[in-house]
């Protein structure tokens, strides 16, 4: 990719959003990102008012986040569902701070922000057609006979977070691969599970997989926390969750420990970079569907940056474990999905994703240092669909590590997905099923031959 920015990617709301961050106006600019995106106004929390899952020596590092971050991913613009009652629990710490509601007086500027970012983010241009995404919370597919979509819960120090999982119809007990999906902002498992049709491929190929499920008291989008320092941390936070989360499941049901994967679409991408950097000894791949690179972010105005055009502090960490970097034992396989004509996430953080996790001493030559990597590039398109561009990225010894999909003229939203689910375009390479194939192919601590293609 061509490493200059390309302006018609950028989306110029969010731009004056991040101008107004970077004057000092956090107010102001929360107000109008908020309006733009929710119809509505959520007041910054007290002063005094912590969340109480964040370490205080973690808050103290922190700049504070005004208001609830909607801004981090777009969703339906609809009222925020009524929390479950597992969710009851963990009110939004504004609530349980006592901070007063607020009703802003919605200017007409505001208004036409408004309607012009709800046509921009739903009425695509040019070679993107228009989509109609559901109102996260559809009653869930129905389940074969034989297989079960469970409810359940994990709790540890960080808090808790409720999860579905689902079993196909035909397992046995016997040692299985694990899917971890993380859902976009808005989004909840049954939405996500329909929209990627996961499920439908676990039938195929027996797998389990698991849906994390972001609560609205720990972001009133539910969105994962990608962007905040103490969300980025093994043993802290949300990693924490999700990772005791996984390691339940794969203990209960005898999942395969060699065969566990984590895939997340936009905040959720974000999410899993963070868990694949993070916990490299439980996840032996990981998928990332217009997501951006771990430590993409550490405040608002970081995040607003990086998903405009990437983030200059991502660039400079990777798995080395010298000066600013991770320490990874091994880089993790990963597999990146991006459209070409994404709006709310630049198609730059796909790239420095690879960047990050290509193994040792080799980096894309596009924004990377160093030689360009060994690559083999296919271009294809999907029978009345899309067309896309895949490159794989070789280990040193000739083994494929890294896969990045390009999807021309796609944009925010999961390739070749059902519009069943939310945020999808079902005219692009089928991504869930191209993400499966790469991760069998990627047991821990193994070299894979060349996967095949299956689009």
């Amino acid at each position: 990719m061509n490493a200059r920015l390309n302006p018609n990617l950028l989306n110029p709301d969010l731009l004056e959003a991040t101008r107004l961050t970077r004057a000092g106006q956090l107010l102001e600019a929360t107000a109008l990102i908020q309006r733009a995106l929710g119809g509505r106004f959520a007041p910054p929390p007290a002063a005094d008012a912590a969340a109480p899952d964040t370490p205080a020596a973690d808050r103290a590092a922190e700049p504070p986040l005004e208001g609830s971050c909607r801004v981090i991913d777009i969703g339906p613009f609809v009222a925020d569902p009524e929390p479950q009652p597992a969710q009851r629990d963990h009110a939004d710490t504004t609530a349980k701070a006592g901070a007063p509601a607020a009703e802003a007086v919605v200017s007409p500027l505001a208004s036409r922000l408004g309607a012009a970012l709800r046509d921009k983010l739903f009425k695509f241009r040019g070679a993107v057609p228009a989509f109609e995404p559901i109102v996260p919370g559809a009653a869930p597919e129905t389940v074969p006979d034989g297989a079960r979509f469970i409810s359940g819960s994990y709790t540890n120090a960080a808090g808790t977070r409720c999860y579905k999982l689902y079993v196909p119809s035909n397992y046995g007990g016997e040692p299985v691969p694990l899917v971890v999906m993380l859902h976009g902002c808005t989004q909840n498992p049954d939405d996500f599970a329909a929209g990627t049709r996961m499920n439908e491929l676990a039938e195929q190929e027996p797998c389990l997989v698991l849906y994390p499920a972001q609560s609205a008291g720990a972001n009133g989008s539910k969105c994962w926390n990608w962007f905040k320092p103490s969300d980025q941390r093994a043993g802290q936070g949300e990693p924490s969750l999700i990772a005791g989360m996984t390691r339940e499941i794969a203990a209960s049901h005898n999942v395969d420990r060699q065969r566990i994967y984590i895939a997340g679409l936009s905040a959720g991408g974000a999410m899993a970079t963070t868990m694949a950097a993070t916990y490299p000894d439980l996840y032996a791949a990981a998928g990332i569907h217009s997501g951006l690179p771990h430590a993409a972010a550490h405040d608002l105005p970081s995040a607003l940056a990086a998903m405009q055009q990437g983030s200059a502090r991502a660039a400079g960490i990777r798995a080395t474990g010298a000066g600013t970097s991770w320490e990874m034992p091994h880089p993790v396989p990963v597999i990146v999905f991006h459209g070409d004509r994404d709006t709310t996430v630049h198609p730059r953080n796909g790239e420095q994703v690879i960047v990050q996790f290509a193994p040792a001493g080799v980096r894309t030559g596009s924004i990377g240092v160093g030689s360009k990597p060994r690559a083999s590039i296919e271009r294809g398109q999907v029978p009345n669909g899309r067309a896309y561009t895949r490159t794989t990225y070789h280990h040193p010894n000739g083994s494929p590590h890294v896969e990045q999909w390009t999807v021309h003229g796609a944009g925010h939203a999961w390739s070749g997905g059902s519009s069943r689910g939310s945020y999808t375009d079902p005219q692009g390479p089928d991504a869930a099923k191209e993400m499966l194939r790469f991760f069998l192919a990627h047991p821990a601590g193994k070299a894979a031959p060349e996967p095949g293609r299956s689009v």
